[in-house]
C-alpha cells in the first residue's frame, strides 16, 4: 500500500494536468498518443524503481555493550576501535557480498556447513566468532563481580578438576605454539551437554563447524587470538594478552550461554 500511494504521488508529479495533454489541432493526434503513452510508461517505470524497497544488507556489525575504552587496561582503546570498527566491519561486509541474493538467515544457521564454502568460512565466521567475542567481556569494576555459576563450576571440576588448571589448559591452548599464527581458543559444552572441552580453531573457524574438530562443540566462552586483536599493546606478548583478558571476562554472559546450550543443544545466537 505505501508502495502504491508512493507511485501514485510521483506521477502525479510527473504528469502534467489534462489540460497540458490537450494537443492543438496543427499537430497530428497520432503523434500526441505516442508522446503521452512514452511519457506514462516512462513516468511508471521511474515510480516503480524509485516506490521498489531497497534490500538491506542482511548482517551488520552490533553495537559493543560498553564503550571503546571500557575494557582498559587490559585491552587498549585504539584497539577496540580498530578491532570493531575495521576488522569486523570487513567481514561483514564480505559475508553480505557472499550471501547477497539469497535467503537472509541468522549467521548461527551457516556455521555448521561454512567448511562447504570459502566465503562463508572465512567472512562468516569472522562475524559469528567477533559478535560471540564482544558480548563475552565487560568493564573490570563489573566483570570483576561475576563468576562461574553453581552448575557451570561443577561441570569445570567434573571435566578439567578444578577452575584453575581450566584457565591453565585454555591459556596453553592459547599460546602461539597450540594456535600457530592466527586463531581462536574456545571453551564449549559437547553436543550431549555433560562435557566441557577446550578447542583451538585456525583463522576465523570455531568448533560449530563440521570438520574443524573431531566432533561439533558449542562455546560458552572465546578468546580471539589474532595478532589484531592485541598487538598495538602487547605486540609479540601473546600470553600476556590472554593472562589479562581473564579481568574482563563476563562470566553472567558465560553462564548465560551455558545454560542456553546445555538446555537447547545449539549453539548461541548472536546479534547483528
Amino acid at each position: 500500500t505505501e508502495n502504491m500511494n508512493l507511485s501514485a504521488t510521483i506521477l502525479s508529479l510527473l504528469i502534467p494536468s489534462a489540460s497540458a495533454w490537450s494537443t492543438p489541432m496543427s499537430m497530428k493526434a497520432d503523434s500526441g498518443s505516442a508522446s503521452r503513452r512514452d511519457i506514462l510508461k516512462n513516468g511508471v517505470a521511474f515510480a516503480s524503481a524509485v516506490a521498489a524497497p531497497v534490500a538491506a544488507n542482511a548482517y551488520v556489525v552490533p553495537d559493543l555493550p560498553y564503550a571503546f575504552d571500557a575494557l582498559e587496561p587490559y585491552i587498549d582503546t585504539p584497539t577496540m576501535k580498530i578491532h570493531h570498527d575495521k576488522h569486523h566491519a570487513t567481514y561483514v561486509a564480505n559475508i553480505n557480498k557472499a550471501t547477497e541474493g539469497k535467503d537472509e538467515v541468522p549467521i548461527l544457521d551457516l556455521m555448521a556447513n561454512a567448511l562447504e564454502a570459502t566465503p562463508v568460512r572465512n567472512s562468516g565466521g569472522g562475524h559469528y566468532n567477533h559478535a560471540f567475542f564482544w558480548e563475552l567481556m565487560a568493564p573490570h569494576d563489573k566483570a570483576s563481580k561475576t563468576k562461574p555459576s553453581s552448575k557451570l563450576m561443577a561441570m569445570i571440576d567434573k571435566s578439567f578438576g578444578s577452575f584453575d588448571e581450566m584457565k591453565a589448559k585454555f591459556e596453553a591452548q592459547a599460546a602461539p605454539g597450540a594456535v600457530f599464527g592466527s586463531g581462536w581458543v574456545w571453551v564449549c559444552v559437547n553436543l550431549a551437554g555433560d562435557e566441557l572441552k577446550i578447542v583451538g580453531t585456525p583463522n576465523q573457524d570455531n568448533p560449530l563447524m563440521k570438520g574443524v574438530a573431531d566432533e561439533v562443540m558449542l562455546p560458552i566462552l572465546g578468546l580471539d587470538v589474532w595478532e589484531h586483536a592485541y598487538y598495538l599493546k602487547y605486540q609479540n606478548r601473546r600470553p600476556e594478552y590472554v593472562s589479562n583478558w581473564w579481568n574482563v571476562v563476563n562470566w553472567d554472559k558465560v553462564n548465560e550461554n551455558f545454560d542456553y546450550v546445555v538446555a537447547n543443544h545449539v549453539g548461541v545466537n548472536v546479534k547483528g
